[in-house]
């Protein structure tokens, strides 16, 4: 008797189980998506109780199961609709056997980052990857570095905002800042080894303040206007490309780049 009880709570659909969450779920919480500011892809899951469970403890485990499976497939998808630089995406990068095992592969390290348990021991649950351990998939070469600005002089600056607003910009994994006559003077060559993996090429907000704000781009930002897009691609005045190449520019090896959209 108890057993059938049991099944016949846990036969509730579950578009019930989404409407019947606790406080907690009510609060807000992070989208699914890219957050480019925040250098990281996200997506959630849901998972129904497993109507062949002997308890709610059981039901309650397959639910967290199914929600994990859930929410891997829809990161995958986050990831692969990710823009690489403004004409390609990573979905394109994964024709390729060996970069769609490695994407896999990485999208597997995700990190749990909530979960929601709802009145019918359904689950809900939100997982993240950092953009930044994508950017070896992106260019897996590590030993091209453009050099940038002067190696010596003055450290004040701890990073760099390129001012994009008004510009119709793409926000991508390996963006390319040029000078006026076109040439990269960063890009995900400029990157250390360690910074591919840890920082990504550059994060993007939507605010001067905002970036000033931000810890990538440090206390005391470099700020410089883009005059043109191409994609992700962003070109600077002629003024501000020769004062790049005139400072101590090293904080770009390590990705202190933030772009300012809109």
């Amino acid at each position: 008797m108890k057993r059938i009880l049991w099944a016949v709570v846990l036969a509730v659909p579950l578009g019930v189980f989404a409407q019947g969450k606790d406080s907690k779920a009510a609060e807000p919480k992070p989208q699914p998506g890219v957050n480019w500011s925040g250098q990281v892809v996200r997506a959630t899951g849901q998972g129904a109780p497993d109507l062949k469970a002997q308890n709610p403890a059981q039901a309650r485990l397959g639910a967290e199961r199914a929600a994990l499976a859930d929410a891997l497939r829809n990161l995958l998808a986050q990831v692969k609709g990710i823009s690489v630089d403004g004409s390609r995406k990573m979905g394109d990068l994964m024709e390729k056997d060996e970069v769609r095992t490695r994407v896999e592969g990485l999208v597997r390290g995700y990190k749990i980052t909530n979960k929601r348990y709802f009145s019918d021991s359904g689950v809900e649950v939100e997982i993240e990857v950092p953009l930044a351990l994508l950017t070896d998939v992106v260019d897996p070469d590590t030993t091209q570095m453009f050099a940038v600005g002067k190696p010596e002089g003055d450290k004040s600056n701890t990073g760099l905002v390129i001012d994009a607003r008004g510009l119709k910009v793409t926000p991508s994994l390996a963006p390319r800042v040029l000078d006026d006559g076109g040439k990269a003077v960063y890009s995900i060559d400029s990157l250390s080894s360690d910074a591919r993996k840890q920082s990504g090429v550059a994060a993007y907000v939507q605010s001067i303040e905002d970036a000033q704000k931000s810890l990538k781009a440090g206390e005391k930002p470099l700020v410089l206007k883009a005059t043109k897009a191409t994609g992700s691609d962003l070109q600077l005045t002629p003024e501000d490309a020769k004062k790049l190449a005139s400072l101590n520019t090293s904080f770009l090896a390590d990705g202190k780049v933030v772009i300012v959209l809109n």
